[in-house]
């Protein structure tokens, strides 16, 4: 386990910047107004050699803990109780607040070591600030700029003596060639999402056994795509599978989103689609499957993951069977590019069908990562063409030599023949169903590419 160090502090002073500044990547989003961040966003940091779990949260803001940014500030009370290092980070340009001060005495009253930033602290422009944060009563404050990359030498100071002694060790015996893509006892990359309020933040919570995520009556709550790691206990045979789940946030049609921050939230939501390997569709069972849950469900199959389709609330759900029957005939005549997509009932309240949800998608990722033996391969391709020849447009044969699978995750073949341009989309339409039908791939997307070779009299 890497030591664990979270980023605290009022709204707007600058975490988020602060937290992609150290893992190298902008992972959280970031605007000018404050409370962009609401979940407990984890990253792996490097700093000057030191690495370390980095923890991004909401801002802290003093409020009642029913309402909404009383329940963010609870979110961020319960990252400190597992924390090695805190960032307490001010704005020294703003100088310090009434709101820094309540905070700062929150935090001497903790066991946590403390660490003040005076972040935006570039220029001269932050000097006031930054000697205001003497009187904190937490040590001396480091001045930094999150924007720029000023003062990580005097923060990677400050936290050696206190991560130093928890860096990991080095494993020797480690197979740099081995690539975790392809080991299927690597995490399961599993991405949750769906319309707002569907559930998602509260499955995955169910998931967990704890509050781990903020969930709310209120839609739209997430706004970061947040991956947690965690381990599912097999029921079937106990052994414990490595999961990464991948909360999003709602995807609403395109029309109705205006806001900034929302678009920067669902583009967030589509590069985790981007990032996992399968990816469940949350459907709300109390409103059905509408136009906008087929969008969600092409543009996972249009990126190659697997799919997998999760009614939730079904404790709640009124005429079930019929709902669930129309859902599976709306969504095979709105899916005709993948048939056989696992349709599973849960409810994120009770617990139900949660198990069985795992399962699955690991199933699933099974045949999404799975390679079709040569033999068997050529076998379905000669039979698929003895069956149904493909057409001769014009009068000219189109010649179909062979095939070979070039990839996998998702599976990916190239068929090698001459005239393949005049190849119809009905006929490769034809061969890709049957591939699914006959090599056991009909939950998940299938690229199929035609190559054929140069004619050397072609005019250049």
């Amino acid at each position: 386990m890497l030591p664990r160090v979270i980023i605290i502090g009022r709204p707007n002073v600058g975490k988020s910047t602060l937290f992609n500044r150290l893992v190298g990547k902008k992972l959280a989003l970031v605007d000018d107004q404050p409370g962009v961040t609401r979940d407990r966003r984890f990253g792996d940091a490097h700093l000057l050699g030191l690495d370390f779990t980095i923890v991004d949260t909401a801002g802290w803001e003093d409020e009642d803990d029913l309402t909404l940014p009383g329940r963010m500030r609870k979110q961020t009370e319960e990252a400190l109780k597992g924390a090695d290092v805190a960032l307490f980070t001010i704005d020294a340009r703003a100088g310090l607040t009434p709101l820094d001060e309540e905070i700062a005495r929150y935090l001497r009253e903790q066991a946590v070591p403390i660490i003040v930033l005076a972040n935006k602290a570039e220029g001269r422009a932050g000097d006031a600030g930054l000697f205001e944060a003497f009187a904190l009563g937490l040590g001396d404050p480091v001045a930094i700029s999150a924007e720029h990359g000023e003062g990580l030498a005097d923060l990677f100071e400050r936290l050696l003596p206190l991560i130093e002694d928890k860096q990991p060790v080095p494993d020797e015996d480690a197979d740099p060639d081995v690539d975790e893509d392809y080991n299927p006892h690597a995490p399961l990359k599993l991405a949750i999402v769906g319309r707002p309020n569907a559930g998602k933040s509260t499955l995955i919570n169910a998931l967990l056994g704890e509050d781990r995520l903020l969930t709310g009556p209120e839609a739209g709550i997430t706004r970061d795509s947040i991956a947690i790691d965690w381990e599912w206990k097999d029921p079937k045979t106990g052994d414990l599978r490595p999961v990464r789940l991948i909360d999003t946030a709602g995807m609403r049609k395109k029309a109705q989103v205006t806001d900034k921050l929302e678009k920067l939230a669902v583009a967030d939501a589509r590069h985790a689609v981007d990032f996992a390997e399968v990816v469940v569709l949350l459907l709300d069972a109390t409103r059905g499957l509408e136009h906008q849950d087929l969008k969600i469900a092409s543009l996972v199959l249009e990126e190659g993951r697997a799919l997998l389709i999760a009614i939730n609330k079904w404790d709640v759900a009124e005429e079930a069977s019929a709902l669930f029957n129309g859902i599976k005939r709306a969504l095979e005549d709105g899916l005709s590019q993948v048939k056989g997509v696992p349709v599973l009932t849960v409810s994120a309240r009770t617990g139900r069908g949660l198990d069985t949800l795992l399962a699955t998608a690991f199933d699933i990722r099974d045949t999404w990562s799975s390679r079709v033996p040569t033999g068997l391969l050529n076998r379905w391709f000669d039979a698929a063409l003895e069956a149904n020849p493909p057409p001769a447009p014009g009068g000219k044969r189109i010649k179909l030599r062979y095939i070979t699978q070039a990839k996998t995750r998702p599976p990916g073949f190239v068929i090698f023949g001459t005239r393949l341009d005049d190849l119809p989309a009905s006929y490769q339409r034809y061969l890709v169903n049957s591939l699914r039908k006959e090599c056991g791939f009909e939950a998940v997307p299938i690229r199929l590419m035609l190559r054929s070779p140069k004619n050397p009299y072609a005019r250049k």
